[in-house]
């Protein structure tokens, strides 16, 4: 009979030793970490993606100047750096829309840590914690905020990329004979605003 009754024993469930895993405070405490590592993350990248941006394009005028193209100019020479200048281009449009995800994905982070705020100041009436937190979700900024650093670098790009597209204009306009320097201003500008109505319109969608 005693034999029994200690296999009954040993069959009776025990407390798992890791229950704390699941422990609510634990969950919130990794949610709020992980919001907080992609945070920095977006900022981190949206840096280097200006910097990759900035060095490139410095590296093409670089190149070009170094060149003796001038004494030695032709129609294709003019139209291979017409060609070159809209790859610049190209590329600063890729570069905006990555910094637009990069703010976006950065906004998205700021509000999932103030969630996990919200949802202790609810919980915990007995500490006052509203007044502890001077972040919280009404005081986020626009995903779209013009005075942001994000839309600085945002438009520190999108100014190169549309000088970048009115040079092109500019060289496409020598390789066929007729140099049209206002052409390419006009050109530049209007890039450069097609670039920001990208910008902010990829910012206002909802997702």
């Amino acid at each position: 009979m005693s034999k029994h009754k200690s296999k009954e024993d040993n069959l009776e469930p025990r407390p798992a030793a890791d229950t704390d895993i699941l422990n609510m405070d634990t969950i919130l405490a990794a949610e709020y970490a992980y919001a907080s590592q992609t945070a920095f993350q977006a900022n981190e990248d949206r840096a280097r993606v200006t910097s990759f941006y900035l060095v490139t394009v410095g590296s093409f005028l670089a190149a070009i100047l170094s060149t003796q193209f001038i004494s030695t100019a032709n129609s294709l020479i003019f139209g291979g750096f017409a060609i070159l200048f809209f790859l610049i281009s190209l590329m600063g449009i890729l570069t905006l829309l990555q910094l637009a995800r990069l703010r976006a994905a950065w906004h998205e982070s700021i509000q999932a840590m103030n969630q996990v705020k919200e949802f202790y100041i609810q919980h915990t009436s007995n500490l006052p914690l509203a007044q502890a937190f001077r972040w919280r979700a009404g005081s986020i900024p626009q995903k779209a905020k013009a005075n942001s650093i994000s839309f600085l670098l945002t438009l520190e790009v999108a100014i190169l990329s549309a000088l970048s597209f009115g040079a092109a204009v500019v060289f496409l306009t020598i390789a066929l004979g007729n140099v049209l320097l206002w052409l390419g201003l006009l050109a530049g500008l209007l890039f450069l605003a097609v670039q920001l109505v990208i910008y902010f319109r990829y910012l206002r969608q909802d997702r």
